[in-house]
């Protein structure tokens, strides 16, 4: 269910601007993660058939999976495997579970339907060290795919880079695939991103400087102002995720530099 990059229709007369750009499947860099905060069967099934080359992760957002009839959910999980995108809950209601002390029974039960992928964060709930260690040790000798979340959700909530450092390295080291750099849905006043959705240069830099491969990150970036920087920073094939449905086209635009915000790059 794949579609090819050679289907579109300008591709035999005219080239990507930008070069460079990763097809799929991509494993390592290139990723752009979409949030889901609800769309049906069908809607799925056309956004996939618009924009399936350019997504590579369906994050479920939070705990929205929970609210899903299981044929409804089994059914999404089929397509979009099929479509060649890996999709999996939100990490807040992996949270839920944990304050309920059934995250085993919440893996257990993501393995039962098919996922291939879980989020562990503590956005919301106080986790340990070791807790959030042995989750995610558990998930992978599950055979999960296991991506992880630094940061938290409040407002105007910035952990010191030092911290955030090391929960990189401590989920990496206990077998996590990638971690997310939390911006949430608006994309500001939280992570590394100020009131207005500007990048907190300062402990940006930092961080980039001293994580040594930022292939390994995810940036949560919903804006088209912090897409744009980054890419300027990475170039086209950083990775991406909270990307709203309806921004997938526009975001891959910018990676093609069939914007004018990056087209300019090319000049």
């Amino acid at each position: 269910m794949q579609r090819k990059a050679l289907e579109r229709a300008w591709d035999d007369i005219l080239r990507d601007p930008l070069p460079g750009r990763l097809a799929k499947p991509r494993s390592d860099h290139g990723l752009t993660m979409l949030i889901d905060t609800g769309l049906g069967v069908q809607e799925t099934a056309d956004l996939v058939r618009l924009a399936g080359a350019y997504i590579d992760f369906i994050k479920l957002g939070f705990g929205t999976s929970k609210l899903y009839p299981t044929d409804v959910l089994q059914e999404k999980i089929a397509l979009l495997h099929s479509a060649g995108i890996d999709v999996y809950p939100g990490g807040t209601f992996l949270e839920a579970a944990v304050l309920q002390d059934k995250w085993r029974e919440f893996l257990l039960r993501c393995q039962q339907l098919g996922l291939r992928t879980v989020e562990v964060s503590d956005g919301t709930i106080q986790l340990s060290a070791e807790l959030r260690r042995e989750i995610i040790t558990t998930a992978r000798e599950l055979g999960f795919n296991v991506i992880t979340e630094v940061g938290k959700k409040e407002n105007d909530s910035h952990l010191p880079v030092s911290t955030q450092l090391q929960m990189i390295a401590t989920d990496l080291e206990a077998g996590a695939y990638k971690v997310i750099i939390e911006g949430r849905e608006s994309g500001k006043g939280v992570g590394l991103f100020d009131g207005n959705g500007q990048i907190l240069r300062d402990e940006f830099d930092e961080l980039v400087k001293s994580v040594g491969n930022p292939k390994q990150l995810i940036w949560e970036a919903p804006l088209r102002s912090q897409q744009e920087e980054l890419i300027h920073l990475f170039g086209p094939n950083v990775n991406f995720g909270n990307i709203k449905p309806h921004d997938i086209i526009s975001l891959e635009a910018l990676r093609c530099g069939l914007r004018s915000d990056t087209l300019r790059y090319t000049l």
